[in-house]
């Protein structure tokens, strides 16, 4: 594995550009130990006011960090700072500058650091903001020597060795012309005495041959810098030396770099970025490349996978990108969405261990390494000549998303560091982009769990319709929205009908759906017709918007919705519906007509105008098709809103198809596009209560008119075959009946209903709602109602013209 001893902090400086740097050597607990007249211009102290003193003089969030390679540790688990960092000069004010630690090594494994340090605040605003060439390029590999008044090497990084071939431990201690004699040594040797001389900064471009090859001559840049004691005197001088040739193909690669990830992150599909970010490394940077995802990365579920020891349980990966310069990506073991070994103690366990990218040039493929661990993997690299490898984790908020397989196969060079810095470059673009989609698909699959968990599971329709219904959810573009409907039994063989729609999408906008449909609930439990219902909605709307706004921290969500409530009654087959702002529904007969009722708009719930809500009654014949929809299913991008209310009422306009066929028809008939809002649609036939289901009559209002009820329902009851009910209900009339004769003033209705249960209903003209309440042993009075509620499944009372209805209601499986 190869590592490198250097941390960059920004995007802003140029590897190439090293001569514009302000230069400082800091020893282990980050004492300056050398100074530069560049730096002295930066920041304003000259060599006397920093030599000797800590770092965090200059850079105040160094104050945090014990030693300079804590800090650098820091900045790694931070894969750096998101913006620039600031270093503070003389004045106590603080510029933006582009940062770099580069660790040298000494005698004795000793370490020193030197910082280069180069003024942002003076570049163009396109380089401010990041070009392409930016953190790529400040990360790529430099040589570093630091070389006494003599030009003795004292100290050197690791990277030096690779570009003029002198190992670290044959350069310690002697003159360039020493380890490497010959003219072009000796006319270095020449600009590092001016150096010391003038104390300034140079810069020389000088050919010679890179260590592992014999081929031609290797362009080098290299920048020569005075170091300061704090005396102001020259110590020795600093010498950087950037390859050239590969600092241009990486700006080459880079531009192409630029260009393409662009294309990255253009959706919220993980799976989708992943095959985006292979199919842009191939041919770029690979041959073949495999992005494997933690398998709840896609579903946003599960725990995050942190850094650090992962113990006796690995997680799982699933392959979620593929790509290679071969048809087929004959060289992957494992197609997408398949699960991915990750073995102990292999390259892949160690990347998860550190988050750190592992680098093999030369792939080991002899017996008994780690690639036999996975046997289909060591049959693929032999098959396939694979000579090359680099493993790059996908890390996002401290957090190991994935990994990324790079593999040579037909490109006979191995990877080198600037193919890994350049990897880690693109998989850091796509991360950002991966875990948006995360975070995405974690807020949608809660939003839709919790909004499926709160739509009705099964639709009750009872004996007055028939009912199915859909409901998809918007692509993961643009989530899961606050569409809901409900079949609500109610009293009287009667159910009420609702669809709407909630303001925005996401959590909010599926917990917001949740309480609007309770209450609904509550408010058709109350028997409020339609008009009324939509009233005491929009009121709770206002209400839970003013709470919303009163949370702290919190910015205030999108307030409103969208509904339409509906009443149908199978006994006089009439349907009774308003709306709020709602679209209105579809009424096919059974011939086949399609109408679009004319009903009173109404405002959207919660905006507040106090505008009354109207209702509108409809007759409709038995069979006949209803229904409610919200605006996503007749909205579409390029196409008017009444085209798609005619095609809606087109592909439901078949008769004899199953509600269940036309529901599929119905949505099915979207144009190609994905929908921009969840669809929902609501489907119910109608059905009617035979004359033989249903008796009434009209009671004299004198002492005889409970007795008389009594017998009446007993007829029916026989009637009916439901003689075991008799007692009960002869009790709950007699108490009904009672009340009625003894609070209004006006004639007294009975009416019996059996359809899925038995129902008791007595009209009065009295408006005032009865109210159980739990009498005194001394009380006369009281216990009507007491007993009704012990007799009877359920009872209440509703509203209707002229007066209010007490109804109650029997299991006809009891008798």
């Amino acid at each position: 594995m190869t590592t490198t001893d250097t941390v960059t902090v920004s995007d802003h400086t140029d590897a190439s550009g090293v001569s514009d740097s302000a230069i400082a050597l800091l020893d282990e607990r980050g004492t300056v130990v050398a100074w530069t007249l560049a730096a002295e211009r930066l920041v304003g102290y000259a060599a006397r006011d920093v030599v000797g003193r800590s770092a965090a003089v200059l850079l105040p969030s160094f104050g945090e960090a014990p030693t300079v390679s804590a800090f650098v540790e820091q900045c790694r688990a931070d894969n750096g700072w998101s913006g620039t960092p600031e270093v503070r000069d003389r004045h106590g004010r603080t510029i933006d500058v582009g940062l770099r630690f580069s660790m040298v090594r000494g005698p004795h494994g000793t370490t020193r650091w030197l910082a280069s340090v180069g003024d942002v605040g003076a570049q163009s605003g396109e380089a401010a903001a990041g070009s392409v060439r930016g953190s790529l390029l400040t990360r790529a590999p430099i040589g570093i020597v630091i070389r006494d008044r003599q030009l003795r090497c004292t100290w050197a990084n690791e990277v030096m060795e690779s570009h003029d071939g002198i190992p670290l431990d044959r350069r310690l201690g002697s003159r360039f012309t020493d380890a490497l004699p010959g003219a072009k040594a000796e006319a270095l040797e020449a600009v590092m005495r001016q150096v010391l001389q003038s104390g300034t900064t140079k810069v020389h471009e000088y050919r010679t041959w890179l260590p592992t090859t014999l081929g031609p001559e290797h362009p080098f840049a290299a920048s020569f810098h005075c170091l300061q004691g704090a005396d102001g005197e020259p110590l020795g001088v600093c010498v950087i030396s950037v390859d050239v040739t590969e600092s241009r193909r990486v700006r080459e690669r880079l531009a192409v770099l630029g260009e393409a990830t662009a294309r990255l992150g253009s959706t919220l599909d993980v799976m989708q970025t992943s095959q985006e970010l292979a199919e842009l490394a191939v041919p770029l940077l690979a041959d073949y490349v495999a992005v494997d995802l933690e398998q709840s990365v896609p579903f946003g579920e599960g725990p995050p996978v942190r850094v650090g020891p992962t113990g006796d349980r690995l997680p799982v990966f699933r392959r979620a990108g593929l790509a290679s310069v071969h048809r087929g990506a004959p060289e992957s073991p494992w197609v997408r969405g398949e699960p991915v070994p990750v073995p102990p103690d292999s390259p892949f366990s160690d990347v998860l261990q550190t988050g750190k990218p592992y680098l093999e040039p030369i792939l080991d493929t002899a017996p008994g390494i780690w690639i036999d661990k996975i046997p289909a993997l060591a049959r693929k690299v032999h098959e396939n000549g694979m000579h090359s490898l680099m493993i790059v984790p996908i890390r996002a908020r401290r957090t190991v998303l994935g990994m990324v397989l790079f593999i040579r196969t037909q490109d006979p060079m191995p990877f080198q560091e600037a193919d890994r810095l350049l990897a880690e470059e693109l998989v850091n673009r796509a991360a950002v982009s991966l875990d948006n989609a995360r975070q995405y698909a974690r807020e949608h699959t809660a939003a839709l769990a919790l909004q499926r968990n709160l739509l009705p599971r099964r639709l009750r329709g009872g004996t007055a319709v028939e009912a199915a219904s859909r409901y998809l959810p918007a692509d993961m573009d643009h989530g899961v929205g606050g569409d809901w409907f409900d079949v609500i039994p109610l009293s009287g063989a009667r159910v009420g009908l609702v669809v709407g729609d909630v303001v925005g999408h996401g959590l909010h906008a599926a917990a917001a759906m949740g309480r609007l449909r309770t209450a609904v609930q509550t408010l058709a439990d109350m028997d409020l017709p339609p008009d009324e219902l939509l009233a005491h909605l929009d009121d709770t709307v206002q209400r839970l918007a003013d709470e919303d706004a009163d949370l702290p921290d919190q910015a205030p969500a999108a307030v409103g919705a969208t509904c339409l409530y509906a009443v149908y009654d199978p006994a006089t087959r009439r349907c009774t519906m308003a709306r709020a702002g709602h679209p209105p529904p579809a009424i096919i007969d059974p011939q086949g007509r399609v109408t679009f009722p004319e009903l009173p708009a109404g405002t959207p719930l919660g905006i507040g105008l106090g505008v009354p809500f109207e209702s509108v009654e409809l007759e409709l014949p038995e069979g006949s098709l209803l229904a409610l929809y919200t605006d996503g299913l007749i909205e579409a991008r390029g196409h008017d809103i009444d085209e798609g209310m005619h095609r809606l009422g087109a592909s439901l306009a078949q008769p004899g198809r199953s509600l269940e066929d036309l529901c599929d028809l119905a949505t099915a008939s979207f144009p190609a596009q994905a929908p921009c809002d969840d669809v929902t649609l609501l489907l119910v036939r109608t059905r009617s209560l035979s004359p033989a289901q249903v008796a009434s009559w009209t009671l004299p209002r004198d002492e005889t008119a409970v007795r008389h009820a009594r017998n009446l329902a007993a007829f029916q009851l026989d009637e009916w075959g439901l003689e075991g009910l008799g007692e009960s209900t002869k009790l709950i009339v007699s108490e009904l009946v009672t009340n009625a004769v003894r609070h209004s003033t006006g004639p007294v209705g009975l009416r019996l209903i059996q359809h899925t249960v038995l129902t008791c209903e007595v009209f009065d003209t009295d408006v005032c709602s009865p109210r159980l309440r739990h009498a005194r042993t001394i009380d006369e009075n009281g216990r009507g109602l007491f007993l009704v509620a012990q007799m009877s499944r359920r009872w209440g009372s509703r509203s209707v013209s002229g007066g209010k209805v007490v109804w109650a209601e029997a299991d006809l499986c009891d008798h």
